[in-house]
């Protein structure tokens, strides 16, 4: 099937998947908004080249989130991207402070298409804090989420220096009226 119909058929699943999901911002953004600012900024890293990141990227949170096996994922657009999704995902049986832990842990060890999408998938988070934070999160639990993003992110270094500065830049201006 041709590239560009796979990118388009998985962001439609992905915003059929995630169509209940809103982001936990004070703008209650739909999360497919999320999942495309994601998609995005990994297309971007690669100028378009590797379609399977973008796909990857738009798929990132649906075994998390939404409970889509990635059998399905396979099924629909082949086991790599399955791969990449399932590298990137959480699990969610463990408690979260482990889950956190591991993030940190196995960043060095991911694929560099995993690398790609979890560095995007960290610039989108931080410039949420910055532009629309939850409003129940305290300055604190805010810049408590950065530093943490950021040592994640610390493994993923050396995998593109153009999302590597993406993730500075919001992190930069998510710690401003924090710090």
């Amino acid at each position: 099937m041709n590239e560009l119909v796979l990118v388009l058929r998985a962001a439609d699943l992905a915003a059929q998947w995630h169509v209940h999901q809103r982001r936990k911002g004070a703008a209650g953004e739909p999360y497919i908004n999320h999942l495309l600012e994601v998609s995005n900024l990994a297309t971007q890293a690669t100028n378009g080249s590797e379609p399977n990141v973008t796909i990857a990227a738009l798929l990132h949170d649906a075994v998390e989130d939404q409970d889509v096996t990635a059998k399905t994922i396979a099924s629909e657009f082949g086991q790599d991207i399955a791969n990449i999704v399932l590298e990137v995902t959480d699990d969610k049986s463990l408690p979260k402070a482990e889950r956190k832990r591991l993030q940190i842990e196995t960043a060095p060890h991911k694929s560099r298409e995993a690398k790609l999408v979890k560095l995007a998938d960290k610039i989108s988070n931080v410039r949420a804090i910055a532009n629309s934070p939850a409003p129940d999160w305290t300055a604190q639990r805010r810049l408590d989420y950065v530093l943490w993003a950021r040592d994640v992110v610390a493994g993923l270094r050396g995998t593109s220096a153009w999302l590597e500065q993406q993730f500075d830049d919001a992190a930069r201006r998510a710690e401003a009226p924090l710090g």
